[in-house]
């Protein structure tokens, strides 16, 4: 990179130009925030420190904004009318008050160590600070007893907030440090002055404009003085009496080799002169090199050089004439010249437009030169002496005879000359951009613009125009807003994502990257790099910083070299320090170079057939690419293979080098439709990608096939070369020398010829003759519509055929056939038809007389487009088919005309409707009255509708529209149209604001008539016969003052010519708003906001925004005031609020619109008001009565309440008395009162007396309740032992509970989706007949299969999969395998595909249960895996909150251990818990068999669910009956049913009682069979849920039961099998609610009041009085529930579980480890590991154990069970109300005796016998081989390498980044585990 020159240049653009530039945010490194206003900041170049100066503080800062040193510099107490304090003797009469300090001068002296820091305060006083420390003093001025002290030494800046100061540090030649200061006067006759005061104080008089003072620290009695002798010389003062025509504004004072220049502007001349310029640029010579005369002053005289000359940006009148900003900068511009000096500068104008100009410092020399000659030779009116300052009162510019100067002379000024000049032409520049905002420029060596961005900046505030860069770092810039210091980098390259775009940009900071990989992608384009270097190309760029505030802004110059390059996407668009290999030749281009440098490659041949035998290709590398000599160069190629390149020539530009290329096999293959694939090849420098390109594989065979109807063409018109083999009818890649009649030019192709056929009737019979060209005669051919039917093809000739009785049919209004000539007999190898090619297809239009004419016009009218249709017997018919042909239709009809209505100028477009309305537009004529109407024939629609343009009419009048069609007569409207004269009377509002959105009523008459009307303001209106509401635009000039426009009504297009159709309308100026109060309000809302300005006589509709809270509708209240309701906050918050002013919205006083964009831009924050959210006001009543003062005698009463806003609250209520009057009546009250208690006493003694009498009878009723719920559940208890008994008695320990084999019960705990879903949608069930019927035999799970390879697996699947069970193995592979599958974010759920429906199952569950299939057999081997998981996951947990882990199943570890535990507790499970569990779920069936259950919602009399509680008193009584079933083997049964039971479940108990000792898998379904009852006259009768004799109830029809049948008790009934299934009705339970009931409605609660006076037989109770239902099935089913229990919470000494004392001892090890000694995070540990994982899992899934059906109903109880199961094995206490629910409440009262039997069991656990490793592993080993060959591990293996598949990316990533694994070559054997299979599998993986 050349060296940069960092520079900067004060700058400040004020309004928005209308130019098109892309924007781009300058990137925020470091911020400090300041709270106060920022002043001035300098850098350190060395320390890199920077100091801050803001209002009342300075700030010492780092070089990342970090505060080392914090100093006060104010308020302080001051007068503008009192000398500093530091003057000693001089005090001030005038009162002093708190004033703050800013800043008006920070320079930094490193030489002398102090840092200058001047402020507002003290008359401008300056302190000298140490730069090491900045709040200590480094030199105490005045020193202390110092009496010689005058103002003029403590004088020193500007006193006022807002008058400048500019200040410059430099040294002379006798080695003394001075200060040039130049200060705006502040003094009596300026705004800055107090008014009404007297012209007393001196201070204002005699301090100067410019001074150079003493600057050096060691000569203390001298420090800031004027330092020479007379000071005057050292000093420019302007005279009192013209200091008001004389106004300096300072903005910059800076060094340019031996001279000071100090720029400023006379702010006395703005307004005068708009055209002529203010600005200034002063000169005074410094004596930084030798004295002039070795016997003369140390100094120069700054009087003698002073020189001064305007500078004018702008020509012919658009002149910016305010200086805002300046800067000097050296720009090179030809190879080994030196750098030209300029000059930037920044200017304004009154229009708020800003411009950027440059002048050469050469010219000002010159300028300033010749100016001095003028002065001494003759008298001249370019130059003046300047006479305004005290200086100045010498000779003017005389002739000085034939006197020569010399060079210091004309330069610094002459002995004879000693006083300051001014030069009257002003030097001139053309501006070089007009600008806006924050601005970037790159500017070309010529200085024109190369590009310019807006930049934006987070911080929202403007941007001051002090600025510097960091010295360490100079891509890097200090900036200040207004209350915050940031660092940022100058460019943000990373947003152009190729070489052209980065170079093309035009921003010199940024180039291309060349051996930069890019972020997004390796394929994204190509990349260059080329060392830059000044001269011609070289570019530089500016950056203008804008604000709207009054900070001028800063330019950023900086030369750089020159930059190329086109898309370079492989590298990275960054600065040349960011560039790794930015040193590298070649390797960083830069804007100069041009975007031609930009990498590019061509590969020869670009087109390679398929076909053809090329083993390598060459590319060409053209840009700027590093050398290739000595590097590792590869190709890599799409599909992800590389091939090592061979580099032959590498010199100059272009790199040549050859690539091999892959076997055709690796290429992806050419798709369907496609005839060439486009291979993409990188170029890889030792491994980073550097220039990309393609070429393509073509096959030529596919070209002809894939354009059937134009083989031959398109095969010879590829931009490959192809031939065509006339013989093979096939396009061929290559000649064959034993063929030499192939075609290879696409004129000789064989072909029709396409000719013209005149469209023909549907269903007509006609021959077609066709030309041929180049094909051979007499080959068979056929003639093909695209229809099935094909016609023969006749030769005539050699060139031509006739295809005869050729008869196409159409049902449409016209219909187009494509002819095309098939040969006969000949097909392509894809087996297609070869057709003749027909390069321009032979086009046949068949057309239906029939369709789309339904009249005679319509009919004829069809002539023109070749349609031979006739209108005969009133239709439309091919003209052969009529008899007799009368060509001429009926008279026309019209049947609307619209609109009816038009102005007298005419040019309405009139629409008539109607029927046989003429043929053709040329037949037809339309006419108003007399008025002709003239037709528009493009709108025309044949015989239906016409569109004309109305003529003028004389005068106002009505007439009837007319239609003249030639040969059928004339048609006349019904409806009238007028000509009418509208007028427009009257418009109100008359004036509004310029920004627009007025809405105005245009008043008038017929101003709704003709077919357009628009208002020449608006387009958008809304119009009625006598009014027109349209909304004003914004005016288009920019007036200060109102504007009057006129507002005229135009109708068709006619531009207004007539008084009456226009009105004025005024702009006023915008609405401004000043404030709004109070900026508070409460979250309630409603708070009036009160917004003040002017202008709001104008608005008719205002809306207060207050941001990212929302809006409301404001009032107007007066031309000054608007009235806003604070909407209401969620939250406390700092926001703002924003006000839209007649639907425009409120951005500040502009003449524009208050929503363009340029203002949005430039001011952001302009239009928001801060409004700040609190919370509601709280009130507290007084306790101290003396708060309140009453004096004896007063009557007082207090009634305090508050509103504020939406918020009232009323505090309290205090009434007092005090005279005579109010002790009487006192009196009074108190004696009511008395005899009103008397009265109450009375009345309650009553009443009490009646609420006892009623309570004993309430008391009698609960306890008749209590004691028939006592007996019910006394009598169901000994019911239901009895019942269990028999059924205990019954069951056979080995073969009575169905208990599932392990496999089965692995498979559904494992895969209890899967099971539940995907296994059914896989697994068809099938079904046996033996002798009780047919069985459906057990399902079978996928990994109980065995695993066979498919015919189409090759051998080395099985292969891959050995060794990707080997790599599982491996404990490392395996723990990162793991990890890196959880960190993928999409590695959540899989969608898996059955048979007949899309199954969702967990990722992580479905991971961690193949990994434990695949495992199974090593479950020692799994459980160290899960361990290590483990510690991992307890890792993470302990972190943040340890009593969280495992409490969900989110990590695969988790799942892990549910599958451990299931695998470690089965035998426990069957042995111990199997029986209790099974008494459990045997005792909760028949209890709800006990009584009523109604079928359709599942609802039962008996239940631990309050949900299925049947809330209703059915009165059900239970009944025997005999039943048998035929064919089954066994004697009739009696079978206890409810008479209120359906037919179905009379069925289900049936099949209970005959299958009760076989699983429920073999258990017939109540569907398949039939049940049919014999009554005592031997009649039978098939019963059915539905019949014809089923009732109707509530509109719903009623199931039948068996009181509905009338079965009486022990009555006979049969059971048999059903020969065919009858799906007629289906599962009762599915059935519409809406249409069938069993006992109750669905919603009963809901319906009760309503039915019960129906049904006088059922008793009108509270649904929940049956809740004591509950009560009774729970004490019912209590002993088997502790049973259970007592066995899952208790250790058998003959079968300890193992597993639950080793994972035990296992928590707790690790929690000793990590220092947690809570034994609640202990608890819940094992907790979530045992109870909640796997014993809640297999209570609420009792499927999972046992073959039997879990039904509905028996779900929602054992969720009961499992609740109370899960609060027992919690720490936390219930805390339960009247409000918990009832799941909770049930089992309340027994749930602290089970927390008790939880504890005792995890103690039990922990004082048993620790268990060695060896034992563990030894009892795991012997469950491996007990199951040993249960599952399919191939097949688990399959499933667990799709995700290996899927996430090979991310694997192999994590397993590079493992050190062992990497060591260990893992990844390597994983990319051998994918090459393997996917050779084979890869389709097979796809299905799954």
């Amino acid at each position: 990179m050349p060296p940069s020159i960092e520079i900067a240049v004060l700058l400040l653009g004020v309004l928005a130009l209308e130019t098109r530039r892309s924007a781009s945010a300058l990137h925020i490194q470091q911020t400090f925030a300041s709270p106060n206003q920022t002043n001035n900041f300098v850098v350190d170049p060395v320390s890199r420190k920077v100091y801050l100066a803001t209002v009342n503080t300075v700030y010492q800062l780092n070089g990342t904004l970090s505060i080392e040193v914090e100093k006060r510099t104010g308020p302080v107490e001051d007068n503008l009318l009192c000398h500093a304090p530091q003057l000693p003797q001089a005090p001030c009469e005038h009162p002093k008050s708190l004033t703050n300090n800013h800043n008006k001068l920070l320079k930094l002296d490193r030489e002398q160590g102090v840092v200058v820091v001047c402020g507002s305060v003290y008359q401008g006083f300056c302190e000298l600070r140490k730069m090491e420390n900045i709040s200590e003093i480094a030199v105490e001025f005045p020193h202390k007893g110092e009496k010689t002290v005058f103002p003029s030494m403590l004088n020193i800046a500007a006193n006022h907030p807002n008058a400048s100061t500019v200040g410059l540090i430099f040294k002379s030649h006798g080695g003394n440090t001075r200060l040039l200061v130049g200060a705006t006067y502040t003094g009596a006759g300026t705004q800055f002055f107090p008014k009404n005061h007297s012209k007393e104080d001196l201070r204002f008089e005699n301090t100067p404009e410019i001074a150079i003072r003493s600057l050096n620290i060691k000569d203390l009695s001298r420090l800031f003085t004027y330092d020479i002798n007379p000071s005057e010389d050292n000093v420019f003062k302007i005279k009192q009496d013209v200091k008001t025509k004389n106004k300096l504004d300072f903005v910059h004072a800076f060094m340019q080799k031996t001279y000071s220049y100090i720029a400023f502007n006379n702010d006395a001349k703005m307004g005068l002169k708009e055209s002529q310029p203010n600005s200034i640029l002063a000169r005074i010579c410094l004596d930084t090199e030798n004295p002039r005369k070795p016997s003369g002053p140390e100094s120069r005289k700054l009087t003698e050089s002073y020189i001064q000359m305007p500078l004018q940006c702008g020509f012919n009148g658009n002149i910016y004439n305010r200086l805002l900003s300046v800067y000097p900068a050296e720009i090179h511009t030809d190879e080994g010249k030196s750098p030209e000096p300029y000059l930037f500068g920044v200017f304004s104008k009154g229009d708020r437009k800003s411009a950027l100009c440059a002048f050469k410092f050469g010219d000002i020399e010159e300028e300033i030169r010749q100016g001095r000659r003028n002065c001494s030779n003759s008298p001249s009116s370019d130059v003046q002496v300047l006479d305004s300052v005290i200086q100045g009162s010498g000779a003017a510019c005389i002739q000085k005879g034939n006197l020569v100067l010399q060079p210091d002379q004309l330069d610094c000024g002459a002995a004879h000359l000693q006083h300051p000049l001014a030069l009257r032409r002003s030097l001139r520049a053309i501006p070089l951009v007009e600008y806006t905002g924050l601005t970037s420029l790159t500017l070309l060596a010529n200085m024109t613009v190369a590009n310019q961005w807006t930049l934006k900046l987070a911080a929202g505030e403007p941007v001051h125009h002090i600025m510097a860069f960091d010295p360490n770092d100079s891509y890097f810039l200090y900036l200040m807003t207004s209350y915050h210091m940031l660092r940022v980098k100058v460019a943000d390259c990373d947003q152009w994502r190729s070489c052209g775009d980065c170079l093309g940009a035009g921003d010199a900071h940024c180039g291309w990257c060349t051996l930069e990989n890019h972020v997004a992608s390796r394929w994204a384009g190509t990349v260059a790099s080329q060392p830059g270097g000044s001269g011609v190309g070289s570019s530089y760029v500016l950056r203008l910083f804008n604000s709207l505030t009054g900070f001028p802004p800063y330019l950023e110059y900086r030369h750089l070299g020159v930059c190329s390059a086109d898309l370079c996407a492989n590298g990275q668009c960054t600065i040349q320090k960011e560039c790794a290999q930015g040193l590298l030749a070649r390797s960083w281009i830069s804007m100069g170079e041009g975007p031609q440098q930009c990498p590019s490659m061509t590969l020869t041949p670009p087109e390679i057939s398929i076909a053809a035998d090329i083993k390598d290709v060459g590319i060409l590398i053209n840009g700027s690419v590093p050398d290739l000599v000595g590097s590792r160069v590869e190709c890599e190629y799409e599909p992800g293979f590389s091939t090592v390149a061979t580099v032959h020539l590498d010199y100059g530009p272009a790199q040549i080098q050859t690539c091999p290329l892959l076997p055709r096999e690796n290429y992806q293959p050419i798709l369907p439709g496609t005839d060439h694939l486009t291979v993409t090849v990188a170029i890889k420098v030792n491994g980073t990608f550097v220039v990309s390109g393609s070429f393509i594989i073509y096959d030529c065979e596919r070209t002809g096939a894939i354009h059937p109807k134009t083989s031959c063409v398109s095969c010879l018109s590829t931009r490959w070369k192809c031939y065509w083999d006339p013989d093979k009818y096939q396009c061929v890649s290559s000649k064959d020398e034993s063929k030499h009649n192939l075609l290879e030019n696409v004129a000789s192709c064989p072909r029709l010829v396409a000719s013209e056929v005149p469209p023909s009737p549907s269903k007509m019979a006609q021959d077609f003759t066709i030309s041929l060209s180049n094909i051979q005669e007499r080959e068979d051919l056929e003639c093909d519509f695209g229809t099935e039917r094909r016609f023969e093809a006749t030769w005539l000739n050699s060139s031509a055929v006739r295809c005869s009785g050729v008869t196409l049919s159409t049902n449409q209004r016209s219909q187009v056939y494509y002819l095309n000539l098939k040969r006969r007999g000949y097909f392509s190898p894809q087996g297609e038809d070869v057709f003749v090619d027909s390069p321009q297809p032979m086009r046949v239009e068949v057309y239906n007389c029939g369709v789309g004419s339904s009249d005679c016009s319509q009919c004829w009218g069809r002539e023109d487009q070749g349609h031979l249709c006739g209108w005969c017997e009133n239709s439309c018919r091919p003209r052969d088919d009529c008899q007799s042909i009368r060509d001429q239709c009926p008279a026309p009809e019209i049947h609307k005309i619209s609109p009816l209505s038009g102005p007298l100028e005419g040019g309405t477009l009139l629409t008539v409707q109607g029927r046989n309305l003429g043929r053709r537009a040329g037949a037809v004529k339309v006419s108003i009255g007399e008025v002709l109407c003239t037709l528009q024939p493009e709108l025309y629609i044949v015989s239906v509708e016409l569109v004309c343009v109305t003529g003028s009419s004389a005068h106002d009048r009505a007439y009837i529209v007319q239609v003249d069609v030639d040969q059928s007569g004339t048609g006349t409207s019904k409806e009238i149209f007028s000509y009418l004269v509208p007028k427009l009377l009257s418009i109100e509002p008359t004036k509004g604001s310029r920004a627009g959105g007025t809405i105005v009523i245009i008043r008038g008459e017929h101003l709704d008539i003709g077919s357009q009307v628009r208002v020449m303001v608006n387009n958008t209106l809304e119009k009625t016969d006598e009014s027109i509401e349209c909304t004003m635009p914004p005016a288009l000039q920019a007036h200060t003052d109102s504007l009057t426009v006129s507002v005229c009504v135009e109708f068709e297009n006619v531009p207004c010519q007539s008084a009456e159709l226009s009105t004025a309308y005024i702009y006023e100026k915008n609405p401004t708003i000043s404030s709004i109060y109070p900026k508070k309000s409460y979250l309630s809302g409603g708070r009036t906001i009160t917004v003040t300005g002017q202008g709001f006589d104008l608005v008719q509709s205002a809306t207060m925004d207050v941001l990212e809270i929302g809006e409301k509708r404001c009032t107007v209240v007066s031309p000054f005031t608007i009235t806003c309701p604070s909407p209401a906050s969620s939250q406390s918050q700092q926001t703002s609020a924003q006000f839209i002013l007649n639907g425009i919205l409120y951005t500040g006083d502009s003449p524009f619109p208050y929503d363009s964009e340029e203002e949005e831009e430039e001011e952001p924050h302009k239009g928001h008001f801060p409004l700040e959210y609190v919370e509601d006001p709280q009130f507290f009543t007084a306790n101290k009565e003396k708060l309140i003062k009453h004096h004896p005698g007063e009557p007082l009463t207090l009634i305090i309440n508050v509103q504020v806003g939406n918020f009232r609250h009323t505090i309290a209520k205090v009434q007092l008395g005090g005279s005579e009057l109010a002790i009487v009546v006192s009196i009074v009250v108190c004696c009511v009162l008395l005899l009103l208690c008397t009265v109450a006493l009375v009345v309650y003694c009553t009443k009490s007396r009646r609420a006892e009498r009623y309570w004993q009878k309430t008391l009698l009723q609960m306890e008749e309740m209590e004691s028939q719920i006592r007996d019910e559940i006394r009598k169901g208890f000994a019911e239901l032992q009895t019942d269990m008994t028999d059924l205990t008695k019954e069951l056979n320990r080995s073969q009575g509970i169905p208990f599932l084999e392990y496999k089965q019960f692995v498979t559904r705990t494992f895969f209890p989706k899967m099971c539940s879903d995907y296994e059914k949608s896989l697994v068809q069930p099938a079904y046996e007949n033996d002798g009780l019927g047919p069985r459906v035999l057990p399902e079978t799970h996928p990994l109980l299969q065995d695993w066979q390879a498919t015919n189409t697996t090759k051998p080395n699947v099985e292969e891959g999969i050995t060794l990707f069970s080997t790599l599982l193995n491996n404990k490392h592979f395996l723990v990162t395998f793991v990890h890196a599958l959880e960190q993928q974010k999409d590695f959540a759920s899989q969608v898996l595909w059955g048979r007949r429906k899309l199954v969702v199952v967990s990722a992580i569950c479905s991971l961690a249960s193949l990994l434990t299939i695949a495992l199974h057999g090593k479950l020692e081997y799994y459980t160290s895996i899960m361990k290590d998981l483990l510690v991992d996951l307890i890792d993470a947990s302990a972190s943040k909150n340890p009593k969280l882990m495992l409490r969900r199943t989110e990590s695969v570890v988790e799942k892990m251990l549910t599958n451990w535990m299931s695998i470690c507790m089965y035998s426990y499970l069957k042995e111990t818990v199997g029986e209790p569990f099974f008494l459990l779920l045997c005792a909760i069936k028949q209890q709800i068999n006990k009584g009523s259950i109604d079928a359709i919602t599942g609802k039962a009399r008996y239940t631990l669910n309050e949900e299925w509680l049947l809330r209703e008193n059915i009165e059900a009584k239970p009944q025997n009956i005999n039943v048998s079933f035929q064919g089954c083997g066994m004697d009739s049964l009696s079978i206890r049913v409810m008479n209120t039971d359906t037919i179905c479940q009379v069925k289900e108990k049936i099949l209970e009682a005959f299958y009760k000792n076989l699983p429920f898998s073999q258990w017939p379904r109540a569907e398949d069979v039939d049940l049919e009852w014999f009554d005592s006259g031997s009649n039978s009768k098939v019963l059915q849920d539905l019949d014809n004799s089923s009732l109707m109830e509530d509109g719903r029809k009623k199931l039948n039961t068996v009181f509905h049948y009338q079965i009486l008790e022990g009555a006979s009934l049969a059971m048999s099998m059903k020969d065919k299934r009858d799906n007629t009705l289906g599962r009762v339970k599915d059935l519409d609610t809406e249409k069938y009931v069993h006992l109750v409605l669905p919603h009963d609660d809901l319906t009760e009041t309503k039915r019960s006076h129906r049904q006088s037989h059922r008793k009108k109770v509270l649904p929940e009085i049956y809740l004591t239902r509950l009560l009774s099935t729970k004490g019912t089913l209590q002993k088997f529930l502790d049973d259970l229990f007592q066995a899952i919470l208790s250790i058998p000494p003959d079968r300890p579980p193992l597993a639950i004392k080793y994972f035990f001892d296992f928590l707790e090890e690790q929690a000793d480890k990590r220092g947690i000694t809570d034994p609640d995070t202990l608890h819940i540990w094992k907790t979530n590991s045992l109870p909640l994982r796997f014993w809640v899992n297999i209570l609420k899934n009792p499927q999972f154990v046992f073959d039997i059906e879990k039904t509905d109903h028996m779900d929602a109880c054992l969720s009961v069970i499992a609740q109370a199961f899960i609060d027992a094995c919690s720490i936390s206490d219930l805390q339960l109300g009247k409000d918990s629910p009832t799941n909770k409440l049930l089992y309340a009262k027994e749930i602290p005796e089970y927390k008790k039997r939880v504890q005792c069991y995890y103690k039990q656990i922990q004082e048993m016998a620790p268990l060695s490793e060896q034992e563990m592993n030894a009892h795991l080993a012997e469950e491996s081989r007990k199951y040993r060959n249960e599952f399919n591990t191939n097949l688990a293996l399959t499933e667990i390498y799709k995700y290996a598949k899927r996430y090979r990316n991310q694997v192999v990533s994590a397993l590079e980044s493992n050190p062992t694994a990497r060591r260990t070559q893992l990844h390597h054997k994983f990319e051998q585990v994918i090459a393997l299979v996917e050779d084979n599998i890869y389709e097979c993986c796809s299905e799954a």
